[in-house]
């Protein structure tokens, strides 16, 4: 059985979790799910990023202990994935003693390259990307494109370097011949053109001072704490047991390192990318073999901001409407290579004429047809051994992460079998005991049984609700799956 080992981006738990958290635990969790169903032993890895100096500064500002405010946070988190049914393997937090081991193993292993050193710096630092600017790299008020509006810090203090120049031109050819695929191509190119810019070593560590005596111990040296996306990216390690003691954790890794698949937002490409090949290049370590790069979401066409209250919790989305009416939301109407929008207006909307009539009143009618003619269903799909149906231009759409299009195919299923139905007019065989009424129903259901299999990883709880419907030999109505907004 091969193996597929998937990441999310690790979130800071600074804030609580947002609906772009959400889209992309969504994204991640249809991807296991469709793996899965080919047959692959797969392996989902989030966590949590708790050792950046967001977190430090937003318990300041509750004046409570940062473990405390990251402890609370990160529950925040998993909990978010339980409601929109995502099942994470793993969820490696950063605070753990057993991630900070894992890091120092890292630092050790680039350390004996010779790819780190010490020596006195200033810069510009941005803390919410948690990164250090060239005034090249900011907007005409010396601000940088993620976060407008928000001053960067002008930084002087002794730091540890990594080489990162060393590998500039190894870095270069691993992408251009994608040994690490980079999904789409213009995410690719921009990573390389960042590349062929230059790269300058970079600081990866800070002073205690700065850093409030919160993160990870620079191995050999107690007055410094190691860079944030240092420690953060080695929690795809950690998490499989990366730098364990255990022999137990080492078999961990050794099966499912290296990561098939990195999950992530725009705005932390080079991370990905560019630094952490660079780290493992020097480790000695094994690479990521792909990179899927998403876009983000927007609310009423405006970036989500606590400034302008626009910032949409999902747990109360999905409280009210349920998880799966958001996972298609999220999975039909925003495409992963461009912003997409949310507004409850069409939140509504879609859920109206898709979910509501289109899908779900397809579910009614047949099986309301199935129970006045007491159709009795000789024989089901087989569903039981977990694999999908192939049909290629739907499994190509999500092998190309084209979530959107894969679903419109499953839509034309539904619209093409609602045809059939209007053409064949079985409530008029039913009438008149046409012999033909047994095949059309036959049709129907075995139609509705494929429909369920090539939802089951976009829409977990509806598949499953209407595979258990249209398993039994007597098929009866049921509740409404869903009932109008």
């Amino acid at each position: 059985m091969n193996k597929f080992y998937i990441t999310n981006a690790i979130p800071y738990v600074n804030a609580k979790p947002h609906i772009g958290h959400a889209m992309e635990f969504v994204q991640s969790d249809t991807i296991v799910r469709f793996h899965t169903q080919m047959g692959e032993d797969v392996l989902l890895l989030c966590g949590s990023d708790e050792n950046a100096l967001k977190n430090v500064q937003a318990a300041e500002e509750e004046k409570i202990p940062v473990q405390k405010l990251v402890d609370r946070n990160s529950k925040l988190f998993k909990d978010l994935a339980k409601k929109l049914n995502v099942k994470f393997d793993v969820f490696q937090r950063g605070s753990d003693p057993n991630h900070h081991k894992s890091s120092q193993k890292l630092w050790e292993l680039c350390s004996k390259n010779g790819d780190i050193y010490k020596k006195q710096y200033a810069g510009l630092y941005c803390v919410g990307c948690e990164l250090f600017y060239e005034k090249s790299e900011l907007n005409e008020n010396e601000e940088c494109f993620e976060h407008p509006g928000r001053k960067l810090e002008k930084i002087s203090e002794e730091n540890y370097f990594f080489k990162l120049s060393k590998y500039q031109k190894e870095i270069e050819e691993i992408l251009k011949s994608n040994k690490i695929k980079i999904v789409p191509e213009n995410r690719k190119n921009e990573a390389l053109s960042f590349i062929k810019e230059g790269l300058k070593d970079i600081s990866i560590s800070r002073s205690n001072k700065r850093a409030r005596n919160w993160g990870v111990n620079v191995p050999g040296d107690n007055e410094q704490k190691m860079y944030v996306w240092f420690d953060a990216l080695n929690i795809y390690q950690s998490g499989i047991g990366f730098g364990s003691a255990l022999q137990k954790d080492d078999k961990k890794y050794k099966k499912w390192w290296p990561a098939d698949l990195h999950v992530i937002g725009k705005g932390i490409l080079r991370f990905h990318a560019v630094y952490w090949p660079a780290f493992l290049l020097s480790a000695g370590l094994s690479l990521p073999k792909s990179i899927f790069v998403h876009e983000y979401i927007t609310v009423n066409g405006k970036k989500m901001s606590k400034t302008l209250g626009n910032v949409i919790d999902p747990i109360e989305l999905i409280d009210k409407y349920g998880s799966d009416p958001l996972r298609y939301y999220f999975l039909r109407y925003i495409s992963p290579f461009a912003d997409g929008d949310f507004s409850y207006k069409k939140f509504k909307e879609l859920y109206n004429a898709d979910l509501a009539n289109g899908l779900g009143n397809l579910i009614a009618r047949v099986a309301k047809l199935c129970e006045n003619s007491n159709y009795v269903q000789m024989g089901s799909m087989d569903r039981d051994s977990g694999h999908i149906i192939p049909i290629e231009e739907y499994s190509d759409a999500i092998s190309q992460f084209r979530f959107n299009d894969a679903l419109s195919f499953v839509w034309k299923k539904i619209a093409s079998l609602d045809k059939f139905i209007d053409d064949e007019r079985p409530w008029d065989l039913l009438k008149s005991v046409d012999p033909r009424l047994k095949s059309v129903l036959a049709h129907s259901v075995d139609q509705i049984q494929e429909i369920a299999a090539l939802l089951e990883p976009f829409l977990p709880k509806t598949a499953e609700k209407i595979e258990d419907q249209f398993k039994r030999p007597n098929i009866k109505s049921q509740n409404l799956l869903f009932p109008r907004i």
